[in-house]
């Protein structure tokens, strides 16, 4: 019965083709996934009129490890199964017999165990092992940034609904990697779109979301990659006039990231090919390399290592360190006047 730590997708297929375990440990830092998959147990293992005597969820913070042992060995009244929810599993304390009863779980229990804001103790071996042999041990970790704009095509293709590059990444950098909040957005935006024109814009983008079309953090970002001077100045005076709008915290860790990668980009054996960036920089998909192409004819490798070392600086002097009262707004018009001259 041992199992491999499972993926989200094939955790949801079998449980789908109602292939259920004894037991389902759900741990990671991202909650998105753990709670999709308890919610999914919740709602569809048990019929309505069974739930009442065979579904319960505890709190790890209010119960010890020997009582939902306890529960998880009461047998099922009138149905097949009955399901144990234990919310907050990070909280229980001592876990010895929860390692014992993994070890000779009840068929008819599905233990539910959500560990959230991190993952079981790796020098606990006995303790994984012993779980991985109940059934399900499943990691759930926040996705990279980088990651977000597949995240967002693949959940609106499976509504059936397409959305261009660019609103893609204006989503991406306006949200970021809460899934649950992204998910929400997007939710958002299904909802105000007409039937007969199911695509997301960026003017679908500006009116649900907030997030204008035209002064963003991606425009800014392009703004840069071409060296256009004037629409980097005219987005940075925007968002000092507006800072409800954006900031210098949230552009710094998009700027960033770019240069890091485009240092990387400038040592790929293959530079001049856009599938080769691609892939030296894990990108996905080929199109996302061509900021990149465009970024090395503007920017050299020097000119990136400056530009790394500019954007730390200033990340210090936008927390204080060595900077007595230079406004946000001044830091980042300093910043953009280096990169671009």
């Amino acid at each position: 019965m041992a199992q491999a730590i499972m993926t989200y997708d094939s955790v949801m297929r079998d449980l789908e083709a109602r292939h259920f375990l004894p037991l389902y440990y759900l741990m990671g830092d991202e909650s998105y996934y753990i709670d999709k998959i308890s919610n999914w147990i919740a709602e569809n293992v048990l019929q309505p009129e069974e739930r009442d005597f065979n579904q319960t969820v505890l709190f790890g913070s209010d119960v010890t490890a020997s009582q939902i042992v306890d529960a998880a060995k009461r047998y099922p009244m009138m149905s097949e199964y009955q399901v144990l929810i234990v919310k907050e599993a990070q909280n229980i304390k001592n876990t010895e017999p929860l390692e014992k009863y993994f070890k000779a779980p009840m068929p008819s229990t599905i233990l539910v165990m959500c560990h959230k804001n991190g993952f079981v103790d790796g020098r606990k071996k006995e303790y994984v092992k012993a779980i991985q042999q109940a059934g399900v041990l499943f990691e759930s970790r926040k996705l990279r940034e980088r990651d977000l704009p597949a995240f967002i095509e693949g959940y609106l293709q499976a509504k059936n609904v397409t959305i261009d590059p660019k609103s893609t990444q204006l989503i991406a950098d306006s949200i970021g990697a809460d899934l649950s909040r992204l998910v929400g957005e997007l939710d958002k935006v299904l909802l105000s779109l007409p039937q007969e024109d199911r695509r997301v814009t960026p003017q679908v983008v500006e009116d649900q979301i907030g997030v204008s079309k035209d002064f963003n953090g991606y425009e800014l970002r392009d703004a840069i990659v071409n060296r256009n001077i004037f629409k980097a100045n005219q987005i940075v005076k925007y968002f000092d006039e507006n800072p409800k709008a954006g900031s210098i915290y949230s552009f710094l860790p998009l700027l960033f990231n770019y240069f890091q990668n485009l240092m990387l980009a400038h040592y790929c054996p293959q530079k001049n090919s856009q599938d080769r960036v691609a892939k030296w920089l894990d990108l996905g998909k080929e199109w996302l390399a061509k900021e990149y192409m465009t970024g090395m004819k503007h920017y050299s490798a020097m000119k990136v290592m400056q530009i790394l070392s500019k954007i730390r600086e200033i990340d210090a002097k936008s927390k204080g360190l060595d900077n007595p009262n230079t406004p946000p707004g001044e830091l980042m018009r300093e910043l953009i006047f280096f990169i671009l001259h």
